[in-house]
């Protein structure tokens, strides 16, 4: 059984668009609202949470609504060509109101901009299980993820060539990187529309997988209601997942603060670990969806778990820096790979068919959770104890994301689909 990777990657085009916007929120969101409003950091940071807060009601929401439509076009395509035409406006708008110095349009603007992005993010990420086998899904989400950090890597490439730093007091003028941006999600969305035919592939994956499935399976594709135990394994899969991104994000989010009032680290030298860590988990993406698919999702997760708790427990002993931190970091990175490529299969396999939208909103919801959680949480202790709780608060929640996976019995690799069925899905278009 082989992953149409052609296929594959051009699915991947949505979450390309989706990634490079982020990325120019996450860094140039912050210096205009510092620059162009002199906001402080306690007012941009309440104004930067706006997307992690309504994410948790945007996302469950059109996730279930686009599992409803049935559009020629597809029930997910809609979403994508509606949400990315309404974002690439505002964004132009969001400029205006930069140049202009105007407060008020500009947080008006910026509060549709972020809606308009959540109405098809969970439509778009569910796009690949709805035209992917599910034993392919961790191969899938491994591109998935890599075509996502291939769109954050270009808007920072960009970031880098085209602002440019004014003279004389002026307003940076981001007009270019806007469009830049703008140019790309048109782009990618352009050729995910005339590429990829969903309706026509969400057939023949179903038909597949009709093909395949037992009796049993097959009540719970049509049932409405999930079985008990398959219920049980979700809830503890979601926990899972809200507590390694508990883990994960109080270490992302306070590591330049750790590094430089903890170990001493100065003129951007913490970056370098960061990067480290992004770069190992790029490149494992794909690796680690092979052996995924020959071991297992939940192993291969549960592998990584224990791998960043280990981490997090040496650094944490550390009352120093050292060189060979790039490595531990570079072990983070494998193990958080390992966590990502597999958990949102593993959440959509327990998924009916028609419900895949709703499931993957459910995952956002969970993860989104813990990335408005911890940065309050962890930041108490911080502030109020001592910046070395970092690291032992990441490996408590690690450590009972790991006794949480125990318990999950469901949502991993099925067995390979017939070499004849496969053979009709797989051929090259």
């Amino acid at each position: 059984m082989k992953l149409n990777y052609k296929r594959t990657i051009l699915v991947g085009m949505a979450f390309f668009s989706i990634c490079s916007f982020w990325q120019f929120y996450d860094n140039i969101i912050p210096l205009i609202l510092k620059e162009t409003f002199s906001l402080g950091e306690t007012w941009t940071g309440v104004i930067m949470a706006l997307d992690n807060i309504l994410a948790l009601f945007l996302l469950p929401v059109f996730g279930a609504i686009s599992d409803k439509v049935n559009m020629p076009i597809g029930k997910r395509m809609p979403f994508i060509l509606c949400g990315t035409g309404l974002s690439v406006v505002l964004l132009v708008f969001l400029n205006i109101a930069d140049r202009s110095r105007n407060f008020i349009m500009f947080i008006v603007v910026l509060l549709f901009l972020l809606i308009a992005m959540g109405t098809y993010r969970s439509p778009a990420v569910a796009l690949m299980p709805d035209v992917t086998p599910a034993p392919l899904r961790s191969k899938g989400n491994a591109i998935i993820n890599l075509m996502g950090t291939l769109g954050a890597v270009y808007t920072l490439v960009m970031i880098k060539v085209l602002v440019k730093t004014p003279e004389n007091g002026q307003l940076t003028n981001y007009l270019p990187l806007i469009l830049s941006v703008v140019f790309i999600m048109v782009i990618s969305v352009a050729i995910l529309f005339a590429t990829i035919k969903e309706n026509k592939l969400r057939e023949e994956v179903q038909k597949l997988a009709a093909e395949e499935h037992s009796e049993e399976e097959a009540v719970h594709e049509t049932s409405g209601k999930l079985p008990r135990e398959v219920f049980r394994s979700l809830v503890f899969i979601l926990l899972s997942i809200f507590f390694w991104f508990t883990a994960y994000n109080a270490v992302t989010t306070a590591w330049s603060r750790y590094a430089t009032v903890v170990w001493k680290l100065k003129d951007g030298g913490y970056a370098n670990c960061l990067l480290v860590a992004t770069l190992t988990a790029v490149v494992s993406y794909v690796p680690i969806g092979h052996i995924s698919s020959k071991f297992g999702r939940k192993k291969t997760i549960m592998g990584g778990v224990v791998l960043m708790t280990i981490c997090y427990f040496i650094a944490a002993l550390l009352p120093d820096y050292y060189t060979w931190l790039y490595g531990l970091f570079g072990l983070i990175g494998i193990g958080w790979a390992s966590i990502n490529v597999n958990s949102y299969p593993m959440v959509v396999e327990m998924a009916k068919s028609g419900d895949i939208g709703k499931y993957t909103g459910t995952y956002y919801t969970f993860s989104m959770a813990a990335q408005v959680f911890t940065p309050i949480f962890s930041g108490f202790l911080l502030e109020h104890v001592s910046y070395r709780t970092m690291f032992p608060y990441a490996v408590v929640f690690s450590a009972l994301a790991f006794v949480t996976m125990t318990q999950v019995r469901h949502g991993d690799s099925r067995p390979e689909l017939k070499k004849s069925a496969l053979e009709n899905f797989d051929v090259e278009d």
